[in-house]
């Protein structure tokens, strides 16, 4: 058991699920503000472009069911879901580019420092053979 606990502790202290759990944390404070955006206000403007309707709550009864109560098709409720789904998407993709951008500068830097690096390397080169041919 002691054994087991010693490598869950080192399975769980790894960057890696740290940050995973952080991004969990974050992610699901970042989905409330969203539903929340989508709910309130997104909603709301387009209920009052198309008709003043609203169209979150929007659906079609299809039937009743055993004891009486309606059985609606809530494609209202589906469309504010694919809003917050895009917009959380798009958000996430705007995310990942700007760090894919920052990455790719750095990946610039260290190979202008390889290039410099190996036009040093390359200089020390011919002033060696230089020298190794002089005294020859």
């Amino acid at each position: 058991m002691k054994k087991f606990l010693e490598e869950f502790k080192s399975f769980s202290m790894k960057g890696n699920i740290l940050d995973l759990a952080i991004g969990v944390i974050i992610g699901g404070a970042f989905s409330k503000i969203v539903s929340s955006l989508v709910e309130d206000i997104i909603m709301p403007i387009i209920s009052l472009i198309i008709g003043k309707i609203n169209i979150a709550e929007a659906g079609i009864k299809l039937t009743e069911d055993i004891k009486g109560n309606p059985v609606i098709l809530k494609y209202g409720t589906f469309a504010k879901n694919i809003i917050d789904f895009l917009i959380i998407s798009m958000s996430i993709f705007i995310f990942v580019r700007i760090l894919n951008r920052f990455k790719r500068k750095d990946e610039e830097k260290k190979e202008e420092l390889r290039s410099t690096e190996a036009k040093l390397l390359e200089e020390i080169r011919d002033i060696l053979k230089k020298d190794i041919e002089e005294k020859s």
